[in-house]
């Protein structure tokens, strides 16, 4: 396999406050909690999950993608001194227009948010993927959702003028 075509593999990283775990399936029980509150949903969609469904959710997600030219990479954030779970990340990694691109995401529950959780462990993901053969990352981000745009600001990103699904595409280019 050529390097572009290498799988990209989810490792644990840490942060100054986080511990950010590659996804297990186990970590469903207590992240159904975290990811159970409404207000998260309102600029992404859908409902919260139970536990039962975020199981199965993860198992997915664990198994990886079907597609081998892409990789599903997840992770559950930890914040050390509350030994808690408090969000996830994630970058789903494939051919880009430019190589490989990774299009990423973030969601900290709302007891943990404005504490600078999500661009902490968002900044730590994108530092990652330029660790790997990763030339763009992406994010797409509802227009009216600041928190995020500000957390894809510090991540470097910028948006562009392209939609998708009534979402902005922001994106940078990795050196």
């Amino acid at each position: 396999m050529d390097r572009l075509r290498e799988p990209v593999t989810a490792t644990d990283i840490t942060t100054r406050r986080l511990e950010l775990h590659s996804l297990q399936v186990e970590f469903a029980d207590e992240m159904a909690a975290v990811l159970g509150d409404e207000a998260l949903h309102v600029f992404i969609g859908g409902v919260p999950l139970s536990t039962r469904e975020l199981r199965e959710r993860y198992g997915r997600l664990v198994a990886g993608s079907p597609d081998p030219g892409v990789s599903w990479c997840n992770w559950v954030l930890r914040i050390r001194d509350e030994d808690c779970l408090a969000g996830t990340v994630q970058a789903t990694v494939g051919p880009g227009d430019d190589g490989l691109e990774a299009e990423i995401a973030w969601v900290v529950g709302v007891p943990w948010q404005g504490r600078g959780l999500a661009r902490e462990a968002t900044l730590a993901l994108v530092d990652w993927l330029g660790q790997r053969p990763v030339r763009t990352v992406v994010a797409h981000i509802h227009p009216d959702h600041a928190a995020s745009a500000a957390v894809a600001t510090a991540c470097g990103l910028a948006p562009t003028d392209r939609m998708h699904d009534g979402e902005v595409r922001w994106q940078r280019t990795l050196t």
